[in-house]
């Protein structure tokens, strides 16, 4: 059975990118999964600096989100488009996990993992141009991301009750998650 961490690279109470994991956890649930759903906003972390590293070793709060990650074997990810590209407190959070500690390999909070990407947004675009850049950093790190993902624009009057609005979203997003669930136990298995 997969075992998936889900969250959103957003700190604010009311995201939509939120909401939209919520969502996606509860249909990795109903595909199979164990999935643990994570609030950034519960992991401060300073801006990622080689020097507060050397001095103070690796954050609490990243120690604490970096033994999860190592738990699972995939991330379901809700990911903000700030500005065409990743927000600053999802990047910060896989700089920080990333560092290896003692004699740990390094990257180890991704080797091996699969991912599958979201994003929402109130643009007609839905997050899909940030995208590509935590495509990228993710691969490059060792994380295989499932090709499908969603971006969902018009976000603000995008959920209904358990579900999306747009049906053709919310196949979308079902999609998604069993393909990462599928995924994930063809790898583990």
């Amino acid at each position: 059975m997969a075992k998936i961490l889900a969250f959103a690279g957003s700190a604010r109470k009311d995201s939509v990118n939120k909401k939209l994991v919520a969502l996606a956890a509860e249909r990795a649930r109903a595909a199979g999964a164990e999935v643990t759903l994570v609030d950034l906003a519960d992991y401060r972390m300073p801006l990622y600096d080689g020097d507060l590293e050397s001095e103070g070793g690796i954050p609490e709060a990243a120690q604490r989100l970096k033994a999860l990650f190592k738990e699972h074997d995939a991330l379901l990810i809700s990911c903000p488009e700030y500005n065409s590209s990743i927000t600053p407190l999802l990047k910060n959070t896989i700089d920080w996990l990333s560092r290896a500690e003692g004699d740990e390999k390094p990257l180890a909070a991704y080797s091996g993992k699969t991912a599958a990407l979201l994003a929402a947004s109130p643009g007609g675009l839905g997050g899909l141009r940030g995208l590509v850049h935590v495509r990228a950093i993710l691969g490059n790190i060792g994380v295989t991301v499932v090709p499908s993902q969603l971006a969902l624009s018009k976000a603000f009057a995008a959920f209904g009750e358990g579900k999306l609005n747009d049906e053709r979203m919310d196949g979308m997003l079902t999609s998604v998650v069993n393909e990462l669930v599928t995924t994930t136990n063809k790898l583990s298995s």
